[in-house]
């Protein structure tokens, strides 16, 4: 899936900024992050695509730490809808090859 070659920016709004802090105690760089992950998954989120395309991305930050983060794309510019740590499940799918 090649979704991510034209968004290079990240856009942080009010309602999502420090949203993902507050609830799961992941902060916006370290979504970031997980973007650049050589070995990230990413899949459709056929299930919550209904007004708008989502996707799920499951991979690690600098520090190994594993998150599972939902975005869309918006004007060229990837747009964090939710993020927190993988359960075991997520974490067998990162492993995977």
């Amino acid at each position: 899936m090649k979704i991510l070659e034209k968004a290079v920016k990240f856009e942080w709004d009010n309602a999502n900024r420090n949203k993902n802090v507050i609830k799961h105690d992941v902060i916006d760089e370290e979504c970031e992050e997980v973007f650049f992950d050589g070995n990230k998954k990413l899949l459709k989120d056929i299930q919550h695509s209904n007004k708008e395309s989502r996707y799920i991305l499951i991979g690690q930050t600098k520090l190994q730490r594993l998150l599972f983060i939902v975005f869309t794309i918006r004007k060229n510019k990837i747009c964090v809808i939710s993020a927190r740590d993988i359960n075991k499940k997520e974490k067998q799918l990162y492993e995977a090859t």
